[in-house]
């Protein structure tokens, strides 16, 4: 018996009727011949898939380079399994196992700015201060950075507004009138709204915006005298007081060759009539509030901004966290004001790096935002008699980015302000401030002009009531600047002249010597350069 299969039919050898070899069968006949052929024709379909479905099928071979694979004789060879033919389609090909070793030793780098992060802008065109909600427009002067990356390039566009116009307060009116000031400046705030990068992006942003500093100076600590107090001995107290009265000395006839020079420069530069016209505006009594071009603002972002992410290798991040070499000088900002009016021995201090520190092979040391922290080592706040304020800080611990602390030993090298805050560095990296070189000649001035105004022009012994009209002219400027000019002309009277003379005497000795002299004030956000010097070996703190 036999199955067929497909057909579920069983035939005997009989109904083939299949002669055996030891068997001499019968010769058939015709019609016997024309059953057999029939038969043989229906069976020849079954044998044909029973034969198929005894022999093993291969797989299809989808790809011809996988299936060449799979038929390859040759064996891995060495300790490791390592293929010398082409790689099996169930492994990945290597361009695959190279995108997976590169992606694991890669580290995934957040690029955001954090809330506080302080924009420098400076205004692009003269503004006029009349009104809530006048259009401002600035640029980025220094770039921001994210960790290593810049996000916010120099020149990027601000665009804000005027948001608040403050009332002058009563006090403020009456001493500018009193200086023939008739329409003192107000208060005023500014915010910044919208980014428009270089590439064409625009960013919406919200800030907390500073006062602006019309003309900015960068101020640096005297490099020849911290040069000699890096390599030779600590001087005594009086020592120190002896030199830095010679110094001053000779830093004040420096200063007074220099100023010498610089007015004689701005007569001879370009746009000459444009400086005497606003010299003439400031002395005048009715005078518009502006903007000038090149106020420089410090804007905090009120909200993170994010940039998305980098990929960085292990590699290029193998010198994250080690200290910059000896006189290196850090870029960074001040977090929290510091003021000698307020501030103490031990009053902490604390800036942010603005750029990014590398080594000399350019490995990545420090990320941008990284701290140092510090302490106030010498507060003395100004005093009468017009003695002004001092303040000495230094920077003792950098906090890397596993949140440790190294020790270093870093002193304030630079530092940008307002020129108004006449202030200056010394080479230890103390500030003080600074009196204006022309107060003893203002106010030998002023004494002169009372001099004269209380000595009327006696000819042929008759007196002139009216007096000597430069005389009346320089005791009303003595007193009242502009106005006073015009009202002591107008009035033709000595009287006036004496009085407007004694005002301006008396104003300009108790302002340039009897009163409280300025504060030292470090601000908010200021952009400070930080010296290095030799850091201690092994001082980490957790």
């Amino acid at each position: 018996m036999r199955y067929l299969a497909g057909s579920k039919a069983f035939l005997t050898a009989r109904e083939l009727e299949v002669p055996t070899p030891q068997e001499s069968a019968p010769k058939a006949g015709p019609m016997s011949k024309i059953m057999l052929a029939a038969l043989a024709v229906l069976a020849l379909p079954f044998s044909a898939q029973t034969g198929w479905a005894q022999i093993p099928r291969e797989p299809r071979a989808d790809n011809p380079s996988r299936s060449s694979a799979s038929r390859c004789s040759e064996t891995p060879g060495g300790n490791g399994l390592r293929f010398l033919c082409s790689t099996p389609a169930f492994l990945p090909q290597d361009d695959e196992e190279d995108q997976d070793v590169s992606a694991a030793e890669a580290v995934r780098i957040v690029l955001r700015l954090p809330e506080g992060t302080a924009l420098r802008i400076a205004i692009d065109e003269r503004t006029r201060i009349s009104r809530v909600g006048e259009a401002v427009e600035g640029h980025v002067v220094d770039t921001v950075y994210a960790f290593d990356e810049p996000v916010i390039p120099s020149g990027t566009l601000a665009r804000g507004r005027v948001t608040q116009i403050a009332p002058v307060p009563k006090l403020q009116r009456v001493e500018s009138y009193a200086n023939g000031n008739f329409s003192p400046f107000h208060q005023y705030q500014v915010t910044f709204d919208q980014l428009i990068l270089p590439d064409g992006r625009e960013l919406a942003i919200e800030t907390t915006v500073s006062r602006g500093a019309a003309e900015v100076v960068h101020l640096v600590s005297k490099a020849e005298n911290r040069d000699q107090a890096k390599n030779g001995k600590p001087k005594s107290g009086a020592a120190r007081a002896a030199a830095a009265a010679k110094q001053d000395v000779k830093h004040g006839v420096q200063e007074a060759n220099v100023s010498a020079h610089q007015a004689a420069d701005d007569i001879r530069t370009p746009g000459r009539m444009h400086r005497l016209k606003q010299f003439l505006l400031a002395q005048s009594p009715y005078r518009h509030q502006y903007l000038e071009e090149g106020t420089r603002f410090s804007a905090s972002l009120n909200q993170e901004l994010d940039f998305g992410s980098e990929m960085q290798t292990e590699e290029q991040l193998g010198g994250l966290g080690s200290l910059p070499l000896a006189d290196t000088v850090l870029h960074a900002r001040l977090v929290l004001e510091v003021s000698s009016a307020t501030a103490t021995r031990g009053t902490p201090v604390v800036a942010e790096l603005t750029r990014p520190v590398y080594s000399g092979d350019h490995r990545l040391l420090l990320p941008s935002g990284s701290r140092l922290i510090g302490q106030v080592v010498e507060a003395r706040p100004a005093r009468r008699l017009h003695r002004n304020g001092e303040l000495r800080v230094i920077f003792e611990h950098i906090e890397m980015p596993g949140g440790n602390l190294q020790e270093v030993q870093g002193t304030l090298e630079g530092i940008e302000v307002d020129r108004s805050a006449h202030m200056k560095l010394d080479e230890e990296g103390g500030a003080h401030a600074t009196d204006s070189k022309t107060r003893y000649l203002s106010t030998g001035v002023a004494l002169l002009m009372a001099a004269a105004a209380a000595h009327p022009d006696v000819d042929h012994s008759t007196v002139d009531t009216a007096g000597d009209p430069a005389v009346r002219a320089g005791s009303g400027a003595s007193g009242f600047g502009l106005a006073g000019t015009l009202i002591a002309l107008a009035a033709k009277s000595n009287a006036v002249s004496i009085a407007f003379s004694a005002y301006g005497a008396t104003a300009s000795i108790y302002t340039n010597f009897l009163s409280r002299g300025r504060e030292v004030v470090l601000p908010k956000n200021a952009p400070l350069e930080i010296g290095l010097g030799t850091s201690h070996s092994g001082g980490i703190k957790h």
